[in-house]
C-alpha cells in the first residue's frame, strides 16, 4: 500500500496535500479515465466539491452518478455518502454533524458570532437568488386553496409545523402531517381544491416523496420548498428552491431551516395582503382570542 502522506507537494505557493486529497492524488493514476475526471476536480476545486451532491459533481465532471460511486469505492469507501464525509474532515471544514464553520479548536465565544454571521449570509443569499415569479405563483396557489396540508419528516417537520401555525389564520382549513404513514393516508383522500405543502432539505426523502406522488394522483396541487434538481421538486407544481451552503450529508441542518423559515413568514405576509382586508380581520379576530391568556404588564413593564 502506498504511503500517501510521505508524498511532498513540491509547490512553495501550496500548503502539502494531506489526507484524503494525497490519497486521491496518488490513486489517480491507476483510475479509468472518467474516476479520473472526478479525481481532477475534486483536486483542483475540493472546497467546491464538498457542497455538491453526487447528481451535481456528475454533472460538473461530465460522468455518471455510478462512475462518481465507482470512484468513492475505488478509494476504499462504501460509496459516495461515506467518501464525502471522510472528505469534509480530511479538508477540516467545520465540525461534521455540527456546524460548517465552527472547528474543534473554537473557543466556546467564538461560536456565537461565527452562527450569526454564517446564518445572515444564508439568508442574504436566499434573498438573492429567490424566484420572483415562482414565489408570486406559490402565494397564488396558497390563496385560491380551499384546503391546505402541510407535510414533513425529520427537522423538516418542525418546518411543517410552523407553516401549519401561520397558514391556518388565512381562514383556510389547514392541516399538518409529520409522519409518513399518516401523510400518506392524508394525500390519498385529496381533491383538486386542496393544496400539499412540502418541506424538504434535500428533496430527496423517500416518503415525503410517495406522500406528494399520491397527493398528485388526486388531482391536488403541490408547493415545494426545498433543494433544487431533486425528485421532489420535479413534482411539484411550483418549486421553491432553497439552496443554501450547507450539506445535509454532512452537516446538522441550520442555515437551511432558518432560510425556510422565512419563506414561510414572506408567503404569510404576501397570501394576507393578497386576500386583502378580510384576511387582516381574520388576523384580528384571532389575536384577540388569545389576549386574555397573557399576563398584563406593570406600568413599569410598558
Amino acid at each position: 500500500m502506498v504511503n500517501v502522506l510521505s508524498k511532498k507537494n513540491n509547490s512553495t505557493n501550496n500548503p502539502p496535500e494531506k489526507g484524503l486529497l494525497a490519497r486521491i492524488r496518488v490513486a489517480s493514476t491507476a483510475l479509468s479515465r472518467a474516476e479520473r475526471q472526478v479525481a481532477e476536480f475534486l483536486l483542483q476545486k475540493p472546497h467546491d466539491a464538498l457542497e455538491m451532491s453526487i447528481r451535481v459533481l456528475a454533472q460538473v465532471c461530465n460522468v455518471s452518478e455510478p462512475t462518481v460511486a465507482r470512484f468513492a469505492q475505488s478509494l476504499g469507501f462504501d460509496g459516495f455518502k461515506s467518501f464525502k464525509l471522510a472528505f469534509a474532515k480530511s479538508l477540516a471544514t467545520g465540525i461534521p454533524y455540527l456546524h460548517l464553520d465552527v472547528n474543534q479548536a473554537d473557543h466556546v465565544k467564538d461560536v456565537l458570532p461565527k452562527v450569526f454571521d454564517r446564518t445572515i449570509a444564508a439568508l442574504m443569499e436566499a434573498r438573492n437568488t429567490a424566484n420572483s415569479a415562482n414565489f408570486e405563483a406559490a402565494v397564488n396557489l396558497l390563496a385560491r386553496a380551499r384546503r391546505i396540508e402541510c407535510y414533513g419528516l425529520g427537522y423538516s417537520g418542525a418546518l411543517a409545523i410552523d407553516a401549519q401555525l401561520k397558514f391556518f389564520r388565512f381562514g383556510i382549513p389547514t392541516t399538518v402531517f409529520c409522519d409518513a404513514h399518516l401523510q400518506a393516508q392524508s394525500a390519498s383522500l385529496l381533491n383538486s381544491d386542496c393544496l400539499v405543502v412540502a418541506f424538504s432539505r434535500t428533496g430527496r426523502t423517500r416518503d415525503l416523496i410517495r406522500s406528494v406522488q399520491l397527493a398528485k394522483d388526486t388531482g391536488a396541487k403541490v408547493l415545494v420548498l426545498c433543494a433544487s434538481g431533486g425528485p421532489l421538486a420535479e413534482l411539484a407544481d411550483v418549486h421553491i428552491s432553497v439552496d443554501v451552503e450547507e450539506d445535509p450529508d454532512i452537516y446538522t441542518p441550520m442555515t437551511s431551516r432558518l432560510a425556510h423559515l422565512t419563506y414561510i413568514d414572506a408567503l404569510a405576509v404576501a397570501v394576507t395582503l393578497l386576500r386583502g382586508p378580510a384576511a387582516i380581520d381574520m388576523l384580528e379576530r384571532a389575536k384577540a382570542s388569545i389576549s386574555e391568556k397573557r399576563l398584563v404588564s406593570r406600568p413599569d413593564e410598558a
